[in-house]
């Protein structure tokens, strides 16, 4: 019976091996669920050989059933939507610095705390950076030297 070897990084069978690259996740995962699915081993002793849990075995198995090769490709982490800083947030971010130039990002994210947006200071710094809205500061030049004549 054909099996994965992981340290030698290729299955091996009686009728020779198929190398695989380590940093091939989707032939590595492939390989698990083979190895889990079609092995005398079985699914949690598998997916500890490979570095997975038992559930995300499982959880590779049905994205393996339901999409194919494709269901085995890791996604991006985190959030999928900016939901702290929606489009409502930024807006009225934009509008209080406008209404008062003056404000710190600190009394603008009170301002819209105080009106139901749940909005940190970090974040209204970073609506000012993003949109180029920091406080104008005053450049003050050297005085003009006369010359003395």
């Amino acid at each position: 019976m054909p099996a994965f070897d992981i340290t030698l990084e290729k299955f091996v069978g009686p009728g020779g091996s198929l190398p695989i690259d380590q940093d091939d996740e989707v032939s590595l995962k492939l390989a698990m669920l083979i190895e889990g699915e079609c092995g005398r081993l079985g699914p949690t002793p598998v997916a500890t050989k490979f570095g997975f849990s038992r559930q995300r075995y499982f959880q590779l198995r049905k994205a393996f059933l339901a999409e194919g090769a494709r269901g085995l490709i890791s996604l991006p982490r985190g959030p999928k939507t900016n939901y702290r800083r929606s489009d409502e947030v930024v807006c009225q971010t934009i509008r209080h610095r406008f209404l008062d130039p003056e404000a710190s990002s600190e009394v603008i994210a009170q301002k819209l705390r105080q009106s139901g947006f749940a909005i940190s200071k970090r974040s209204v710094d970073r609506v000012f950076a993003q949109f180029g809205l920091q406080k104008k500061t005053l450049s003050v030049s050297p005085p003009a030297r006369r010359s003395k004549r």
